[in-house]
Protein backbone atom coordinates (compact mmCIF):
# COMPACT_ATOMS: atom_id res chain seq x y z
CA UNK A 1 0.00 0.00 0.00
CA UNK A 2 3.04 2.30 0.58
CA UNK A 3 4.05 1.71 -2.82
CA UNK A 4 1.29 3.74 -3.83
CA UNK A 5 1.33 6.57 -1.54
CA UNK A 6 2.71 9.79 -3.35
CA UNK A 7 5.96 11.28 -2.53
CA UNK A 8 4.26 14.53 -1.09
CA UNK A 9 2.26 11.67 1.44
CA UNK A 10 5.16 9.78 2.20
CA UNK A 11 7.44 13.05 2.76
CA UNK A 12 4.59 14.16 5.24
CA UNK A 13 3.94 10.94 6.90
CA UNK A 14 7.86 10.80 7.51
CA UNK A 15 8.00 14.01 8.82
CA UNK A 16 4.99 13.68 10.71
CA UNK A 17 6.19 10.81 12.15
CA UNK A 18 9.83 12.08 13.41
CA UNK A 19 8.55 14.91 14.95
CA UNK A 20 5.99 12.53 16.52
CA UNK A 21 8.71 10.38 18.32
CA UNK A 22 11.09 13.65 18.69
CA UNK A 23 8.15 15.50 20.87
CA UNK A 24 6.89 12.33 22.63
CA UNK A 25 10.75 11.56 23.76
CA UNK A 26 11.13 15.22 24.68
CA UNK A 27 7.98 15.10 26.79
CA UNK A 28 8.97 11.49 28.71
CA UNK A 29 12.05 12.74 29.31
CA UNK A 30 10.36 16.13 30.57
CA UNK A 31 8.01 13.97 32.87
CA UNK A 32 11.34 11.67 34.24
CA UNK A 33 13.12 14.59 34.95
CA UNK A 34 10.51 16.06 37.11
CA UNK A 35 9.67 12.75 38.90
CA UNK A 36 13.31 12.55 39.21
CA UNK A 37 13.17 16.60 40.80
CA UNK A 38 10.40 15.44 43.28
CA UNK A 39 12.45 12.63 44.46
CA UNK A 40 15.23 15.12 45.25
CA UNK A 41 13.27 17.37 47.05
CA UNK A 42 11.65 14.51 49.09
CA UNK A 43 14.97 13.18 49.96
CA UNK A 44 15.63 16.45 51.51
CA UNK A 45 13.01 16.76 53.25
CA UNK A 46 12.88 13.69 54.60
CA UNK A 47 17.05 14.61 56.21
CA UNK A 48 15.35 17.93 57.20
CA UNK A 49 12.41 16.01 59.42
CA UNK A 50 14.78 13.37 60.51
CA UNK A 51 17.18 16.07 62.19
CA UNK A 52 13.81 17.90 63.38
CA UNK A 53 13.06 14.41 65.16
CA UNK A 54 16.31 13.74 65.99
CA UNK A 55 16.52 17.16 68.36
CA UNK A 56 13.35 16.03 69.60
CA UNK A 57 14.50 12.95 70.95
CA UNK A 58 17.95 14.46 72.27
CA UNK A 59 15.86 17.03 74.13
CA UNK A 60 13.07 14.95 75.45
CA UNK A 61 13.19 13.73 79.41
CA UNK A 62 10.84 10.47 78.89
CA UNK A 63 8.93 8.61 76.62
CA UNK A 64 6.18 10.80 77.25
CA UNK A 65 7.45 14.17 76.80
CA UNK A 66 8.88 12.81 73.37
CA UNK A 67 5.37 11.89 72.22
CA UNK A 68 4.09 15.44 73.32
CA UNK A 69 7.57 17.18 71.43
CA UNK A 70 6.67 15.12 68.22
CA UNK A 71 2.85 16.06 68.28
CA UNK A 72 3.85 19.77 68.35
CA UNK A 73 6.79 19.45 65.82
CA UNK A 74 4.12 17.54 63.36
CA UNK A 75 0.85 19.02 63.98
CA UNK A 76 1.63 21.48 60.57
CA UNK A 77 3.27 18.77 58.42
CA UNK A 78 0.39 16.71 56.72
CA UNK A 79 1.31 13.72 54.53
CA UNK A 80 4.51 13.10 56.64
CA UNK A 81 4.17 10.11 59.16
CA UNK A 82 6.37 9.04 61.81
CA UNK A 83 7.18 5.83 63.67
CA UNK A 84 9.70 5.85 66.66
CA UNK A 85 11.21 2.39 68.06
CA UNK A 86 13.44 1.77 71.00
CA UNK A 87 16.47 -1.03 71.16
CA UNK A 88 13.74 -3.50 72.19
CA UNK A 89 11.48 -2.58 68.85
CA UNK A 90 8.25 -1.62 70.78
CA UNK A 91 7.05 1.82 69.29
CA UNK A 92 7.49 4.70 71.43
CA UNK A 93 5.72 6.75 68.84
CA UNK A 94 3.59 6.50 65.56
CA UNK A 95 1.78 8.57 63.46
CA UNK A 96 -1.75 8.04 63.50
CA UNK A 97 -3.95 6.04 60.98
CA UNK A 98 -0.45 5.23 59.44
CA UNK A 99 1.80 1.86 59.57
CA UNK A 100 5.11 1.32 57.98
CA UNK A 101 5.49 -1.55 56.00
CA UNK A 102 6.53 -4.55 59.18
CA UNK A 103 8.89 -6.37 56.37
CA UNK A 104 10.95 -2.82 56.12
CA UNK A 105 11.14 -2.29 59.56
CA UNK A 106 12.51 -5.75 60.77
CA UNK A 107 14.97 -5.53 58.10
CA UNK A 108 16.26 -2.50 59.25
CA UNK A 109 17.72 -3.11 62.56
CA UNK A 110 18.36 -0.09 65.49
CA UNK A 111 22.38 0.44 64.59
CA UNK A 112 21.89 0.14 60.70
CA UNK A 113 22.77 3.45 58.84
CA UNK A 114 20.36 5.78 57.27
CA UNK A 115 18.42 3.94 54.61
CA UNK A 116 15.78 5.27 51.71
CA UNK A 117 13.32 3.44 50.46
CA UNK A 118 9.82 4.13 48.61
CA UNK A 119 6.84 1.47 48.56
CA UNK A 120 3.54 1.21 47.33
CA UNK A 121 0.28 1.57 49.38
CA UNK A 122 -2.70 0.90 46.90
CA UNK A 123 -2.36 3.53 43.76
CA UNK A 124 -0.47 5.92 46.42
CA UNK A 125 3.24 5.91 46.93
CA UNK A 126 5.16 6.98 49.87
CA UNK A 127 9.17 7.82 50.56
CA UNK A 128 10.64 7.29 53.43
CA UNK A 129 14.06 7.84 55.35
CA UNK A 130 15.16 5.10 57.95
CA UNK A 131 17.80 6.51 60.84
CA UNK A 132 19.15 5.76 64.30
CA UNK A 133 18.78 8.02 67.41
CA UNK A 134 21.66 7.58 69.73
CA UNK A 135 20.98 6.93 73.75
CA UNK A 136 21.17 10.54 75.74
CA UNK A 137 20.74 11.25 79.63
CA UNK A 138 16.28 11.52 79.25
CA UNK A 139 16.08 8.25 77.38
CA UNK A 140 18.90 6.09 77.78
CA UNK A 141 18.74 3.66 74.51
CA UNK A 142 19.33 3.63 71.40
CA UNK A 143 16.11 4.50 68.84
CA UNK A 144 15.17 4.23 65.16
CA UNK A 145 13.39 6.74 63.67
CA UNK A 146 11.16 6.15 60.73
CA UNK A 147 10.13 9.40 58.26
CA UNK A 148 7.81 8.66 55.14
CA UNK A 149 6.16 11.38 52.87
CA UNK A 150 2.91 10.86 50.82
CA UNK A 151 3.85 11.53 47.20
CA UNK A 152 0.14 12.09 46.00
CA UNK A 153 0.38 15.61 45.24
CA UNK A 154 3.60 14.71 43.54
CA UNK A 155 1.60 12.24 41.12
CA UNK A 156 -1.77 15.02 40.81
CA UNK A 157 1.26 17.42 39.53
CA UNK A 158 2.77 14.55 37.26
CA UNK A 159 -0.13 13.10 35.92
CA UNK A 160 -1.34 16.40 34.81
CA UNK A 161 2.24 17.39 33.27
CA UNK A 162 1.95 14.04 31.69
CA UNK A 163 -1.57 14.71 29.83
CA UNK A 164 -0.40 18.04 28.79
CA UNK A 165 2.86 16.63 27.71
CA UNK A 166 1.11 14.64 25.72
CA UNK A 167 -1.07 16.42 24.54
CA UNK A 168 0.61 18.96 23.05
CA UNK A 169 2.94 16.63 21.70
CA UNK A 170 -0.49 15.29 19.37
CA UNK A 171 -1.11 18.70 18.76
CA UNK A 172 2.68 19.63 17.65
CA UNK A 173 3.03 16.88 15.55
CA UNK A 174 -0.18 17.71 13.92
CA UNK A 175 0.72 20.76 13.11
CA UNK A 176 4.28 19.14 12.18
CA UNK A 177 2.72 17.04 9.61
CA UNK A 178 0.70 20.16 8.11
CA UNK A 179 4.15 22.20 7.80
CA UNK A 180 5.60 19.22 6.98
CA UNK A 181 2.91 18.34 3.96
CA UNK A 182 3.16 22.25 2.97
CA UNK A 183 7.05 21.76 2.92
CA UNK A 184 6.71 19.19 0.74
CA UNK A 185 4.26 20.35 -1.97
CA UNK A 186 6.68 23.31 -1.97
CA UNK A 187 9.68 21.50 -2.07
CA UNK A 188 8.42 19.24 -5.14
CA UNK A 189 6.79 22.00 -7.28
CA UNK A 190 9.85 21.62 -9.41
CA UNK A 191 8.76 18.29 -10.30
CA UNK A 192 5.05 18.88 -11.18
CA UNK A 193 6.80 22.34 -13.38
CA UNK A 194 9.12 19.45 -14.85
CA UNK A 195 5.81 16.68 -15.32
CA UNK A 196 3.89 19.26 -16.91
CA UNK A 197 6.89 20.25 -19.03
CA UNK A 198 7.02 16.33 -20.00
CA UNK A 199 3.56 16.07 -20.85
CA UNK A 200 3.47 18.55 -23.39
CA UNK A 201 6.01 16.73 -25.22
CA UNK A 202 4.75 15.08 -28.44
CA UNK A 203 5.43 13.70 -32.13
CA UNK A 204 5.24 16.95 -33.20
CA UNK A 205 6.40 18.85 -30.12
CA UNK A 206 9.93 17.91 -29.14
CA UNK A 207 11.52 21.38 -28.46
CA UNK A 208 10.39 21.32 -24.77
CA UNK A 209 12.88 21.45 -22.15
CA UNK A 210 12.85 20.70 -18.55
CA UNK A 211 13.97 24.23 -16.62
CA UNK A 212 17.32 23.27 -15.26
CA UNK A 213 17.96 26.35 -13.67
CA UNK A 214 14.97 26.99 -11.81
CA UNK A 215 15.24 23.91 -10.14
CA UNK A 216 16.99 23.10 -6.61
CA UNK A 217 20.27 21.70 -6.98
CA UNK A 218 19.61 18.25 -6.09
CA UNK A 219 16.66 18.11 -9.32
CA UNK A 220 18.97 20.11 -11.58
CA UNK A 221 21.14 16.76 -12.64
CA UNK A 222 17.67 14.98 -13.22
CA UNK A 223 16.99 17.86 -15.63
CA UNK A 224 20.19 17.92 -17.43
CA UNK A 225 19.62 14.21 -18.10
CA UNK A 226 16.16 14.72 -19.31
CA UNK A 227 16.87 17.65 -21.44
CA UNK A 228 19.88 15.66 -22.89
CA UNK A 229 17.33 12.60 -23.54
CA UNK A 230 14.94 14.75 -24.79
CA UNK A 231 17.16 16.23 -27.83
CA UNK A 232 18.54 12.99 -28.33
CA UNK A 233 14.90 12.10 -29.18
CA UNK A 234 14.09 15.22 -31.11
CA UNK A 235 17.84 14.74 -33.09
CA UNK A 236 16.89 10.78 -33.72
CA UNK A 237 13.24 11.52 -34.27
CA UNK A 238 14.46 13.84 -37.07
CA UNK A 239 16.39 11.58 -38.91
CA UNK A 240 13.68 9.15 -38.74
CA UNK A 241 10.99 11.19 -40.58
CA UNK A 242 14.16 12.31 -43.18
CA UNK A 243 15.16 9.14 -43.41
CA UNK A 244 11.44 7.43 -43.84
CA UNK A 245 11.15 10.66 -46.64
CA UNK A 246 14.19 9.54 -48.39
CA UNK A 247 13.40 5.72 -48.57
CA UNK A 248 10.24 6.96 -49.45
CA UNK A 249 11.60 8.87 -52.40
CA UNK A 250 14.29 5.92 -53.41
CA UNK A 251 11.83 3.25 -53.74
CA UNK A 252 9.32 5.72 -55.56
CA UNK A 253 11.20 5.76 -58.93
CA UNK A 254 12.42 2.30 -59.29
CA UNK A 255 8.71 1.00 -58.90
CA UNK A 256 7.26 4.12 -61.09
CA UNK A 257 9.91 3.09 -63.54
CA UNK A 258 8.88 -0.19 -63.35
CA UNK A 259 5.21 0.41 -63.48
CA UNK A 260 5.85 2.63 -66.46
CA UNK A 261 7.90 0.22 -68.25
CA UNK A 262 5.29 -2.44 -67.40
CA UNK A 263 2.11 -0.47 -68.53
CA UNK A 264 3.61 1.05 -71.86
CA UNK A 265 4.41 -2.95 -72.51
CA UNK A 266 1.03 -4.36 -72.03
CA UNK A 267 -0.52 -1.38 -74.19
CA UNK A 268 0.14 -2.98 -77.56
CA UNK A 269 1.01 -5.96 -78.55
CA UNK A 270 5.60 -6.57 -79.34
CA UNK A 271 7.48 -9.13 -80.79
CA UNK A 272 9.98 -11.27 -78.38
CA UNK A 273 12.67 -8.71 -78.70
CA UNK A 274 10.68 -6.00 -77.13
CA UNK A 275 9.80 -8.07 -74.37
CA UNK A 276 12.97 -9.02 -73.67
CA UNK A 277 14.49 -5.34 -73.73
CA UNK A 278 11.51 -4.36 -71.40
CA UNK A 279 12.28 -7.33 -68.68
CA UNK A 280 15.99 -6.86 -69.11
CA UNK A 281 15.03 -3.26 -67.99
CA UNK A 282 12.93 -4.14 -65.32
CA UNK A 283 15.38 -6.99 -63.91
CA UNK A 284 18.15 -4.08 -63.51
CA UNK A 285 15.12 -2.12 -61.58
CA UNK A 286 14.97 -5.14 -59.31
CA UNK A 287 18.15 -5.78 -58.61
CA UNK A 288 18.49 -1.77 -57.40
CA UNK A 289 15.81 -2.81 -54.89
CA UNK A 290 17.38 -5.94 -53.74
CA UNK A 291 20.70 -4.14 -53.25
CA UNK A 292 18.39 -1.34 -51.31
CA UNK A 293 16.75 -3.63 -49.10
CA UNK A 294 19.69 -5.86 -48.25
CA UNK A 295 21.56 -2.89 -47.57
CA UNK A 296 18.99 -1.71 -45.35
CA UNK A 297 18.21 -5.28 -43.65
CA UNK A 298 22.57 -4.83 -43.00
CA UNK A 299 22.21 -1.49 -41.44
CA UNK A 300 19.06 -2.35 -39.16
CA UNK A 301 21.28 -5.22 -38.11
CA UNK A 302 24.02 -2.81 -37.00
CA UNK A 303 21.57 -0.95 -35.09
CA UNK A 304 20.78 -3.62 -32.82
CA UNK A 305 24.13 -5.18 -32.67
CA UNK A 306 23.60 -7.92 -34.49
CA UNK A 307 26.17 -7.34 -37.31
CA UNK A 308 28.91 -9.71 -35.57
CA UNK A 309 32.02 -10.25 -37.81
CA UNK A 310 34.26 -13.13 -38.23
CA UNK A 311 37.56 -12.36 -36.73
CA UNK A 312 40.60 -13.36 -38.34
CA UNK A 313 44.12 -11.02 -39.79
CA UNK A 314 43.76 -8.88 -42.56
CA UNK A 315 46.70 -7.19 -44.06
CA UNK A 316 44.92 -4.16 -44.86
CA UNK A 317 47.64 -2.81 -47.82
CA UNK A 318 46.83 -6.18 -49.57
CA UNK A 319 43.13 -5.71 -49.37
CA UNK A 320 43.49 -2.11 -50.52
CA UNK A 321 46.04 -3.34 -53.45
CA UNK A 322 43.55 -5.84 -54.56
CA UNK A 323 40.56 -3.24 -54.74
CA UNK A 324 42.91 -0.91 -56.37
CA UNK A 325 43.16 -3.99 -59.13
CA UNK A 326 39.34 -3.58 -59.24
CA UNK A 327 38.72 -0.14 -59.68
CA UNK A 328 41.63 0.44 -62.36
CA UNK A 329 40.29 0.49 -65.32
CA UNK A 330 37.40 3.43 -63.74
CA UNK A 331 40.94 5.05 -62.34
CA UNK A 332 42.16 4.93 -65.98
CA UNK A 333 39.39 5.78 -67.34
CA UNK A 334 38.89 9.26 -65.68
CA UNK A 335 42.95 8.99 -65.76
CA UNK A 336 42.97 9.17 -61.57
CA UNK A 337 45.88 8.20 -60.15
CA UNK A 338 45.98 5.45 -57.35
CA UNK A 339 48.28 5.97 -53.97
CA UNK A 340 48.75 3.32 -51.03
CA UNK A 341 51.28 3.96 -48.31
CA UNK A 342 51.58 2.35 -44.79
CA UNK A 343 50.59 -1.57 -43.67
CA UNK A 344 48.78 -2.56 -40.69
CA UNK A 345 47.44 -6.26 -39.52
CA UNK A 346 44.39 -5.95 -38.36
CA UNK A 347 41.94 -8.40 -36.49
CA UNK A 348 38.69 -8.38 -38.34
CA UNK A 349 35.63 -9.42 -40.88
CA UNK A 350 37.92 -9.97 -44.38
CA UNK A 351 34.38 -9.22 -46.36
CA UNK A 352 33.27 -6.28 -44.38
CA UNK A 353 35.70 -4.68 -44.20
CA UNK A 354 36.58 -4.94 -47.59
CA UNK A 355 33.29 -3.52 -48.27
CA UNK A 356 34.14 -0.70 -46.59
CA UNK A 357 37.25 0.47 -47.72
CA UNK A 358 35.45 -0.39 -51.34
CA UNK A 359 32.91 1.96 -50.43
CA UNK A 360 35.18 4.96 -49.28
CA UNK A 361 37.16 3.70 -52.93
CA UNK A 362 34.17 4.06 -55.02
CA UNK A 363 33.17 7.31 -53.32
CA UNK A 364 36.70 8.94 -53.65
CA UNK A 365 36.32 7.90 -57.55
CA UNK A 366 32.90 9.64 -58.05
CA UNK A 367 33.95 12.56 -56.58
CA UNK A 368 37.16 12.75 -58.24
CA UNK A 369 37.73 15.09 -60.87
CA UNK A 370 39.71 14.11 -63.95
CA UNK A 371 43.25 13.99 -63.39
CA UNK A 372 42.84 14.12 -59.76
CA UNK A 373 44.65 11.73 -57.80
CA UNK A 374 43.23 9.00 -54.52
CA UNK A 375 45.77 7.97 -51.58
CA UNK A 376 45.03 5.57 -49.07
CA UNK A 377 47.29 6.23 -45.85
CA UNK A 378 47.42 2.99 -43.45
CA UNK A 379 49.16 4.07 -39.93
CA UNK A 380 49.61 1.36 -37.10
CA UNK A 381 49.73 3.07 -33.71
CA UNK A 382 50.48 2.16 -29.90
CA UNK A 383 46.78 2.31 -29.52
CA UNK A 384 44.61 2.11 -32.83
CA UNK A 385 45.60 1.23 -36.19
CA UNK A 386 44.00 4.00 -38.63
CA UNK A 387 43.60 4.13 -42.69
CA UNK A 388 42.74 7.23 -44.37
CA UNK A 389 41.27 7.48 -48.02
CA UNK A 390 41.60 10.80 -49.19
CA UNK A 391 40.53 12.57 -52.57
CA UNK A 392 41.46 15.87 -54.41
CA UNK A 393 37.82 17.63 -55.52
CA UNK A 394 35.42 20.05 -54.68
CA UNK A 395 35.31 21.00 -50.85
CA UNK A 396 32.65 19.70 -48.71
CA UNK A 397 30.83 22.77 -47.01
CA UNK A 398 31.56 22.27 -43.06
CA UNK A 399 27.98 21.96 -41.99
CA UNK A 400 27.56 18.94 -44.62
CA UNK A 401 30.18 17.31 -42.77
CA UNK A 402 28.62 15.83 -39.90
CA UNK A 403 25.51 14.28 -42.05
CA UNK A 404 27.73 12.51 -44.58
CA UNK A 405 27.14 9.46 -42.96
CA UNK A 406 23.47 9.72 -42.71
CA UNK A 407 21.29 7.16 -44.60
CA UNK A 408 20.10 8.51 -48.51
CA UNK A 409 22.20 11.53 -47.33
CA UNK A 410 23.45 13.07 -50.35
CA UNK A 411 25.46 17.15 -50.98
CA UNK A 412 24.03 16.91 -54.04
CA UNK A 413 19.77 17.81 -53.38
CA UNK A 414 19.00 17.36 -56.91
CA UNK A 415 19.90 13.20 -56.28
CA UNK A 416 21.16 13.84 -60.05
CA UNK A 417 23.56 10.93 -60.22
CA UNK A 418 23.66 9.87 -63.32
CA UNK A 419 27.26 7.91 -62.80
CA UNK A 420 26.33 5.96 -59.87
CA UNK A 421 23.13 3.77 -59.53
CA UNK A 422 24.05 3.92 -55.59
CA UNK A 423 21.27 4.70 -53.26
CA UNK A 424 23.29 6.95 -51.10
CA UNK A 425 24.05 3.59 -48.16
CA UNK A 426 27.27 3.01 -48.97
CA UNK A 427 29.30 5.54 -46.22
CA UNK A 428 26.18 4.60 -43.77
CA UNK A 429 27.12 0.96 -44.52
CA UNK A 430 31.31 1.80 -43.99
CA UNK A 431 30.19 3.09 -40.64
CA UNK A 432 27.84 0.34 -39.32
CA UNK A 433 30.99 -2.09 -40.55
CA UNK A 434 33.51 0.28 -38.78
CA UNK A 435 31.30 0.52 -35.40
CA UNK A 436 30.74 -3.80 -35.55
CA UNK A 437 34.72 -3.73 -35.47
CA UNK A 438 34.79 -1.45 -32.20
CA UNK A 439 36.12 1.88 -34.21
CA UNK A 440 35.30 5.05 -35.21
CA UNK A 441 34.90 6.67 -38.55
CA UNK A 442 35.40 10.45 -39.79
CA UNK A 443 35.59 12.94 -42.15
CA UNK A 444 37.49 16.38 -43.12
CA UNK A 445 37.25 18.23 -46.33
CA UNK A 446 39.44 20.96 -46.45
CA UNK A 447 41.31 23.37 -49.54
CA UNK A 448 40.25 20.88 -52.27
CA UNK A 449 40.67 17.57 -50.23
CA UNK A 450 38.29 15.46 -48.82
CA UNK A 451 39.53 12.63 -46.47
CA UNK A 452 38.19 9.92 -44.72
CA UNK A 453 39.45 8.00 -41.63
CA UNK A 454 38.62 4.49 -40.43
CA UNK A 455 40.09 4.19 -36.72
CA UNK A 456 39.89 0.48 -35.36
CA UNK A 457 41.42 0.16 -31.87
CA UNK A 458 44.07 -2.84 -31.43
CA UNK A 459 42.18 -4.52 -28.84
Amino acid sequence: MIERLSLTTRLTLLYSLVSALLLLGMAGLTAVAVDRHFEVLDRDTLHDKIELIQDSVAKAGSATDLQRRLDDALQNHPGLFVRVDDAAGSVLYASAQFSFPSELVRAHGINAGPAFFTWLQGEREFRALSAAAPAHAGLRQDMRIWVALDTLHHAHFISALRAALWLYAGLAAGLSGMLGWWAARTGLAPLRAMKARAQAVTAHKLDQRMPAEAVPVEMADLAHSLNEMLERLQRDFQRLSEFSSDLAHELRTPISNLLTQTQVALAQPRDAAAYREILASNAEEFQRLARMVSDMLLLAKAEHGLLLPRTEPIDLADEVRALFDFYEALAEEKQIELHCSGTAVLSGDRLMLRRAISNLLSNALRHTPPCGQVEVVIESRPSAISLQVGNSGSTIAPELLPRLFDRFFRADKSRAHPDTEGAGLGLAITQAIVQAHGGQAAVTSAAGWTCFTLRFPLS
